[in-house]
């Protein structure tokens, strides 16, 4: 293994905080990693950090090295930069996070579009819902949902944020059709959550078409972490929720649902849908793949005529 590798592999075992995390990155066991950062210090004739059985910590010429290694690490990321600008089709190796039910429904098809389309791309793609360290786990591009507070990232916004109060004909014939956020909260809800993000409130006016917002908490006896899982119980009639339109796979009709109090103004809490990348990925092949799911998803986003008039509701 080259000393540029080794140096990768330094710099991500001190940025995960342990050997374990750093192999599972380079898809290596902890002894082979091990052994690396070993022939790297035999190398460079200097030992980089202190070992104990359960921890490790940096030497001083290994704090120093360690700042040598990035400046070294992001000029050969430059380079490569550079070469793939010149490169007549896009390829290369793209790592990409995604929530799981819009990584699913949305960046899956167009993954598929674009390995046909550029075969000599190489993309791995990571589903969860909690919001992954997107420089510390070597992410070129996350897609996120929600208010942003990565103020060391690109941002890049692909889709407003579309809310509805939605509930099923069932809920509706046996609760009756609220008509006041009220007698709306009085329901049971089905709220999602999920590490730092749960919909347990509504944001609305306090009287149709006005422009006094206020918040109302929500409750219900069903919290849950999935967006299908919490679609389902909806259509089941366990409660209604509020949700983004990019949660409805299909025409609202087709579903079985209906929108509520859709004469109320209803806030998106200053939300919406991001493309983020570090500010030394903004490649060909980041700029090319977010292009393609700008194209797949429209401005406006195609989810937004799954609700016949949606334009001219909570307004």
């Amino acid at each position: 293994m080259s000393i540029t590798n080794q140096l990768m592999l330094f710099i991500d075992v001190v940025q995960q905080g342990s050997f374990a995390k750093a192999a599972a990155i380079h898809d290596m066991d902890n002894s082979s990693l091990s052994k690396q950062i070993k022939k790297l210090e035999s190398t460079l004739g200097v030992q980089l950090l202190n070992r104990s059985t359960r921890s490790f910590s940096l030497t001083s010429a290994g704090e120093e090295i360690l700042v040598q290694a990035h400046t070294v690490v992001d000029t050969l990321n430059d380079i490569k930069s550079t070469a793939d600008s010149y490169q007549s089709q896009p390829k290369g190796m793209l790592r990409i996070t995604s929530g799981m039910f819009f990584g699913q429904q949305y960046i899956q098809p167009v993954i598929n579009q674009f390995l046909q389309q550029y075969p000599h791309v190489k993309i791995t793609l990571m589903l969860d819902d909690k919001r992954s360290d997107i420089i510390g786990d070597h992410f070129d591009l996350a897609f996120r949902i929600g208010k942003l507070n990565d103020s060391n990232l690109m941002v890049k916004k692909i889709a407003n944020a579309h809310y509805a109060l939605i509930a099923s004909h069932d809920f509706i014939a046996y609760y009756g059709l609220p008509t006041t956020p009220e007698e709306l909260i009085a329901l049971p809800a089905i709220i999602y959550g999920n590490g730092d993000v749960s919909l347990d409130q509504i944001k609305v006016s306090e009287q149709p078409h006005g422009e006094l917002m206020k918040t109302f908490k929500i409750k219900g006896n069903y919290k849950v972490s999935d967006v299908r899982a919490m679609m389902d119980a909806v259509q089941a009639g366990v409660g209604y929720a509020i949700i983004d339109l990019f949660n409805l796979e299909k025409p609202i009709e087709e579903m079985g649902l209906v929108t509520l109090l859709t004469d109320y103004k209803l806030s998106t809490m200053d939300t919406g849908i991001y493309a983020l990348y570090p500010h030394r990925k903004q490649t060909p092949l980041v700029s090319e793949f977010i292009k393609t799911v700008q194209e797949y998803i429209g401005t406006p986003a195609f989810w937004v005529e799954h609700v016949p008039n949606y334009k001219e509701m909570y307004k």
